[in-house]
């Protein structure tokens, strides 16, 4: 199958979060297994800052935003470590900027504008740059415009006919909302400005818009498929995604082992595989401690956490059972991340109070990230919700053993230990539902427990080195989706 990627992130080449991983290395994988992905994002000033190949094609076109027309042109590279081509929508007055999305936490006030140009952009490089497409796969707000255009004003047009859409939704809280009066940039009719297709109380919903429209939708895990067809993880759409529930599946992510794997990881001080974790790990803990300055306590847990400093991510209930612990229990927390400044503040307080037990990075260090996931004895995801999740997938890979709330793709991910799941050897980490602090110190508790008998913690660390959560299996899923999608596609279109 011929699958055109329309994104607005992908690493090597631009990213704000797990979207860009997605988009580069799942048509990598892809490309192994025998199908034809080809990639298409907006030139941002990071993409020809990344140290990557990117040649113009020569290509130039003219795209109608509002009433005037605006000129871009298609620039090529690909992915690292295959032949799948990514092309470039380049146009500076809207790409070339410090960040994607923001600047000093705004977003850009013409954020519709570059997004609309970018999805017509995308539709037309299909013609001019002689794209075979079956399907095309879709992310997010920023291409929800893709399946509506395709359905309004490409139809018929040779070459696109019998095209089908996959929209997937990395995270439903961002929507793409913009005031009514951005309808006009489309350039599409005034009809589908209507509860029912692209208006949301009163505002244009790009989101809402590819979920009307597309073919298929698609989430990065199946619990949160099922979660965000109800309140609050819905966040207002939950009538329209249980409307579409029929085309609606959860695919988890897969991890891109090329990068994180213990055994091959040039970031880490002393690499290991399942059957050195003791050691491997004994000495990673060692030097992240000497690195952040702790004290060299091979007895004392390690609790990590990477991410956000935010609500989403649980950053409050780690804050609150931190506080309550630290003058009780002999424990180091690592924390590694940026987000809101009152946990900013509140993390630089507790490191400053209690260097023996409290280290806080608040910046983006992949490296260090790494040496995290392979020096940490628990890692702490007790998010609020959570689409899929990967830092929990990492720290499985990295005996990490994840500490995790019950939602979303966590749910699907870490199966809780119990004398049952201990007996099976199932187990792989330690869940808790309720959202709270109590909740959250209990699932510690039983994990601080279980971490003082030695047998079973290998046992539970071994579990989870030895799952594969590669993108070779959720290919395999997509694929599978790709192909019912067509199916249905074009049933309908030779009715």
């Amino acid at each position: 199958m011929n699958i055109l990627f329309t994104t607005s992130e992908a690493v090597p080449f631009a990213k704000t979060g797990g979207l860009a991983d997605v988009c580069g290395a799942l048509p990598v994988e892809l490309a192994r297994q025998g199908q034809s992905p080809v990639v298409i994002m907006p030139a941002y000033r990071h993409v020809f800052a990344c140290g990557q190949s990117i040649v113009p094609t020569g290509v130039d076109y003219t795209i109608p935003i509002g009433t005037k027309q605006v000129r871009g042109s298609f620039w090529k590279g690909k992915l690292p470590e295959s032949d799948v081509p990514v092309y470039f929508v380049r146009q500076d007055d809207y790409f070339d900027r410090p960040q994607l999305y923001t600047e000093n936490g705004v977003d850009y006030i013409d954020n519709c504008e570059r997004y609309v140009f970018f999805c017509r952009a995308a539709l037309e490089a299909i013609r001019l740059l002689d794209l075979k497409v079956d399907l095309i796969h879709s992310h997010d707000w920023q291409t929800g415009l893709i399946p509506v255009y395709l359905k309004s004003e490409y139809r018929g047009i040779p070459g696109y006919e019998g095209i089908g859409t996959l929209l997937t939704i990395h995270n439903m809280a961002f929507q793409g909302m913009f005031w009514h009066w951005d309808m006009l940039l489309t350039g599409l009719d005034w009809q589908f400005f209507d509860w029912q297709r692209m208006e949301f109380y009163g505002k244009l919903n790009l989101l809402k818009s590819g979920l009307v429209f597309a073919d298929a939708l698609n989430t990065v895990s199946p619990r949160y498929s099922d979660e965000i067809q109800s309140a609050p993880l819905g966040c207002g759409l939950e009538g329209v995604l249980q409307q579409r529930r029929g085309v609606l599946t959860g695919i988890i992510n897969g991890v891109d082992y090329r990068e994180w794997d213990p055994s091959t990881d040039t970031n880490l001080p002393a690499q290991f595989s399942v059957e050195t974790a003791a050691a491997g790990k004994a000495a990673n803990k060692a030097a992240l401690q000497r690195e952040l300055k702790l004290p060299e306590s091979p007895g004392a847990p390690m609790l990590g956490f990477v991410g956000r400093l935010t609500e989403q991510k649980g950053i409050d209930l780690v804050a609150s059972v931190m506080q309550e612990w630290l003058s009780t229990q002999n424990v180091q927390w690592v924390i590694l991340g940026t987000g809101e400044s009152k946990y900013h503040e509140l993390f630089s307080m507790l490191a400053q109070r209690y260097p023996q037990r409290v280290s806080t990075t608040l910046q983006f260090d992949n490296a260090l990230a790494h040496r995290i996931e392979a020096a940490s004895d628990m890692f702490l995801m007790p998010s609020r919700f959570e689409p899929c999740g990967l830092n929990q997938l990492y720290s499985l890979k990295y005996g990490a053993v994840p500490v995790v709330r019950a939602t979303g793709g966590l749910a699907d991910t870490i199966t809780n230990l119990t004398s049952e799941t201990l007996a099976n050897r199932t187990a792989n980490g330690f869940s808790f539902v309720e959202y709270s602090p109590m909740a959250f110190r209990e699932a510690l508790e039983r994990a601080l427990t279980a971490y003082a008998h030695p047998d079973l913690w290998s046992q539970l660390v071994a579990n989870g080195m030895k799952q594969d959560w590669s993108w070779s299996r959720s290919a395999r899923d997509y694929v599978d989706l790709y192909e019912s999608t067509l199916s249905r596609v074009r049933r309908t279109v030779s009715v």
